[in-house]
C-alpha cells in the first residue's frame, strides 16, 4: 500500500489548462502598460487611465502566464480604456477652448454694437434744444 502523500490521483484538477505557446509567426498580445501609466499620471479623466492601468496589468501577467487569449482580450480592454481617457484629456480641453474664444468673440461684438448706444455726447451749447 502506497502511504506518500500527496497522492496523485487525489490532487485536484487545474482550474485552467496552460494553452499552447502561440504559433511563431503571430506577434504577441500589446499590454499598452505605458500609455496605460500616462494616462493614469498626467490625463486621468474620469479614472480611465486607472482603468486602463489595470487592464494592462492583468494582460501583463496573462501573458506572462502564457494564456496568450486571455491576454488579448484584456489588451484589448486596456487599449480601450486607453483611447477614452486619451480623446477625453484632448477633446474637452479643446471644447472648452473653443467655447471660451465664441464667448469672447461674441461680447466683443456686443460691445461694439452697444458702443452707439452708450456714447451719449453731451454739449454745452442750447443749439440741440430748439
Amino acid at each position: 500500500m502506497d502511504t506518500s502523500y500527496p497522492r496523485e490521483d487525489s490532487l485536484p484538477a487545474p482550474s485552467h489548462k496552460r494553452q499552447p505557446p502561440a504559433a511563431p509567426g503571430s506577434p504577441a498580445p500589446r499590454d499598452h502598460l505605458l500609455w496605460s501609466i500616462f494616462n493614469t499620471i498626467y490625463m486621468n479623466f474620469c479614472c480611465l487611465g486607472f482603468v486602463a492601468l489595470a487592464f494592462s496589468v492583468k494582460a501583463r501577467d496573462r501573458k506572462v502566464a502564457g494564456d496568450v487569449e486571455a491576454a488579448r482580450q484584456l489588451s484589448s480592454k486596456a487599449r480601450c480604456y486607453n483611447a477614452l481617457a486619451t480623446a477625453g484629456s484632448v477633446v474637452l480641453p479643446l471644447l472648452l477652448a473653443a467655447l471660451v474664444v465664441t464667448g469672447v468673440i461674441h461680447l466683443s461684438k456686443l460691445a461694439q454694437e452697444s458702443v452707439g448706444f452708450f456714447a451719449y455726447q453731451f454739449s454745452g451749447t442750447d443749439e440741440e434744444d430748439k
